[in-house]
């Protein structure tokens, strides 16, 4: 299993790091100076460009783009779009990063956009659409989690590698893809905003995660209190008033904060004076593989 990782192309550091392993210079995407033309920058008509039909991103605000048009009427395209030679015919092109200001740009009356033109395959045309999705500041938790997702199922990454190239903690990775585990009906209460992402972390350990979601969000019940009903166990046991957990502040945090390290569940049972245990949980064989990685310090 390590050699089949090991064989892996890895994200290297931060976004720059991955369009320059597929061929695109994001450095000089954000400039307007005579070295962008010195670099393949052009002024393309809109007409000839078209939107992936890949892109993970279905959704665009109308509200948004119309603030971003207006920006654009006066101040211009200011970070040029990156697009690859598509179709049967010359001088047509594909969208691989930059749809939101393609569209912007059409609402605004342009005729033609800044553009840097790239060679790359639909592989690479899809990995760089997940991540400059990713880096946007309005994506819901799931969306998020599922962007991620794709980048460690479809091209192999792992979530140190993912987290390393995005500037995220790794717990930040993996606290968003446990989200992913919850059942549909809890996720769409994520996605619509009924139930926050600490809320929804702490319904993951919950026997049952759905009529909990819906008595937090009939009671209005904080993330701690959602915390304190999912560690209790049974149907009784969930009807009964809250109760302090047994185990102290201190332990429960240990738990959490190992758990999100790992990605993996971590049960901590101290006893004092006695023998005690820490039990981690893991799915798969990779899970596995990556623990004792880490606890061979490799």
């Amino acid at each position: 299993m390590n050699e089949r990782k090991q064989e892996k192309r890895g994200l290297g550091r931060g976004l720059a790091a991955l369009m320059s392993d597929v061929g695109v210079d994001v450095h000089s995407a954000g400039q307007t100076s005579a070295e962008e033309g010195r670099k393949g920058l052009r002024e393309i008509p809109i007409d000839t460009i078209e939107p992936n039909p890949e892109q993970p991103r279905r959704d665009f605000d109308a509200a948004s783009l119309e603030e971003l048009s207006e920006s654009i009427r006066r101040k211009g395209v200011l970070q040029p779009l990156v697009v690859r030679p598509f179709g049967p015919h010359p001088g047509k092109f594909q969208i691989v990063a930059g749809e939101r200001r393609w569209r912007a740009a059409q609402l605004a009356g342009l005729h033609a956009v800044p553009a840097l033109v790239r060679t790359l395959n639909d592989s690479e045309v899809l990995e760089i659409a997940i991540i400059e999705n990713i880096q946007r500041e309005d994506l819901n938790p799931l969306e998020e989690a599922i962007g991620y997702r794709n980048l460690i199922e479809r091209f192999g990454h792992t979530q140190e590698q993912v987290a390393g190239a995005l500037g995220k903690s790794r717990s930040h990775i993996a606290n968003l893809l446990r989200l992913l585990n919850l059942p549909a009906e809890v996720q769409d209460h994520l996605r619509a905003g009924r139930l926050s992402a600490g809320h929804a972390r702490a319904l993951i350990t919950s026997a049952d995660p759905a009529g909990l979601a819906r008595r937090v969000i009939q009671q209005g019940l904080s993330v701690r209190e959602t915390e304190i009903l999912a560690r209790q166990s049974g149907p009784k046991a969930a009807a009964k008033r809250i109760q302090p957990s047994e185990k102290d502040a201190d332990t429960r945090v240990l738990e959490q904060d190992i758990s999100a390290n790992l990605g993996m569940g971590v049960t901590i049972d101290h006893r004092a004076g006695g023998e005690s245990r820490l039990t981690i949980k893991y799915r798969t064989l990779d899970d596995l593989d990556q623990l004792c990685r880490l606890l061979s310090g490799g």
